[in-house]
């Protein structure tokens, strides 16, 4: 019997072993014009496009020797539990917006549906007319262009939800109302599907607003936390509280980024594409900065504020982080950052996934020794959102075996 660990991540780079994908469905095809901005979307995405182009970003990761996961897949398996179904259907009933007769008729058309059929109301919600038995006050003011669920499109981007540090999982606190349910799908799958039985949490959905793609698991012991539009300074400091006092960093670098939807997480501005190389929007490279948090004498401690390249190179113990921009000149880097051209997942050492579309980007990467593996984006993206922002690695290798930890090597 294997004793590998379930899942382990200590780095960005790493050989990419196993990772955790949403393919996108039905909760696509409810946003309309009316209700975009309100679910995160920047546009209305064509779903079959968007459906042909997450296929074929899941098709290069197998090709390269990753084991692709789907979360409705585990979700459906761990609804055949009942704490699990419990669990996810409070979540849905949670909601204050019901009243006492509309949450107990949903709860009954809940309660009756097949795992299969609950984890797809789950994910793409219940519009009025969908609801068997629906009545009371509240159901007949409800307009029949919104939800009495709401569906989760912005489930595609698995790596909010949750991340790995080492061999824990952190289910995150998502900011955005359109969002906040999400973690109830990632904490029933971590807490009660056989697939992750044993596995410890470091951080749960009840805690500091935290999202994953703040989170860069810079190297072994070291982690950028950014903090702007969707973590807050709390959630870094519980999570450094978490990680730290653990073992499982020894350093976590607080990095302040601007409040904006251009750049609502770090892995917007930065990504990292080898051991000791940064994809970096140049716009914000000069200012980025870092404060340094270690433990010591059972607490945190915070040093003074430092560039952000400077104290990431000096916590990885290492001369310098080589720094590729996004784009040759201010006009194309910003059009690329707001394309998600800095939001590359890397499958292993010098080698990344990107947006097609992020020509001087990728090219950049190139010139810099980084082979880039292009994929279509024009649909998925739609919610502001790239390759990283898609993809929540569960097992990673160590990076530091350099070139023979390639997936083609």
């Amino acid at each position: 019997m294997s004793t590998d660990p379930v899942g382990t991540v200590d780095n960005e780079v790493g050989r990419l072993r196993t990772v955790l994908l949403h393919r996108p469905g039905a909760e696509l095809k409810r946003l309309t014009p009316r209700n975009n901005d309100t679910l995160l979307f920047d546009g209305i995405p064509w779903v079959g496009r968007a459906q042909d182009e997450h296929d074929a970003f899941a098709e290069v990761l197998r090709q390269h020797g990753v084991e692709v996961i789907y979360l409705v897949d585990l979700l459906i398996e761990a609804l055949a539990i009942e704490p699990a179904r419990r669990e996810c259907i409070d979540a849905v009933l949670a909601d204050p917006r019901h009243g006492d007769t509309l949450r107990a008729v949903l709860r009954a058309h809940l309660d009756a549906l097949h795992p299969e059929d609950l984890a797809q109301v789950l994910v793409a919600g219940i519009a009025p007319e969908e609801l068997s038995g629906g009545r009371g006050l509240v159901y007949g003011l409800t307009d029949q262009h919104d939800f009495v669920v709401d569906p989760l499109p912005n489930l595609l981007f698995t790596r909010d939800s949750a991340l790995w540090i080492g061999d824990r999982v952190a289910v995150t606190s998502l900011a955005m109302a359109a969002r906040k349910r999400e973690t109830s799908l990632t904490s029933a799958i971590y807490r009660h599907h056989p697939r992750f039985a044993g596995v410890e949490r470091v951080y749960g959905p009840e805690l500091e607003s935290l999202e994953g793609g703040d989170v860069l698991l810079l190297g072994q012991g070291v982690v950028a936390v950014g903090t702007g539009e969707r973590t807050t300074p709390a959630g870094v400091e519980r999570l450094a509280r978490n990680v730290l006092s653990r073992g499982l960093a020894h350093t976590v670098l607080a990095v302040p980024i601007a409040q904006d939807r251009a750049t609502m997480h770090l892995d917007t501005v930065c990504t990292m594409v080898d051991e000791d190389a940064i994809l970096m929007y140049p716009n914000v490279a000069d200012e980025l900065t870092a404060l340094p948090v270690r433990w010591d004498d059972d607490d945190i401690v915070v040093d003074q504020p430092a560039p952000f390249l400077e104290a990431a190179a000096k916590a990885m113990g290492i001369d310098a982080l080589r720094m590729i921009e996004t784009g040759l000149d201010p006009v194309t880097a910003e059009r690329e950052q707001w394309d998600d051209g800095n939001n590359t997942l890397a499958i292993g050492p010098r080698l990344a996934v990107a947006y097609e579309r992020n020509i001087e980007t990728n090219a950049q990467l190139e010139d810099a020794g980084i082979e880039v593996v292009r994929i279509a984006g024009s649909e998925v993206g739609s919610g502001r959102g790239g390759p990283r922002c898609m993809s929540c690695p569960i097992r990673r290798e160590s990076s530091r075996s350099g070139g023979e930890n390639r997936p083609d090597a």
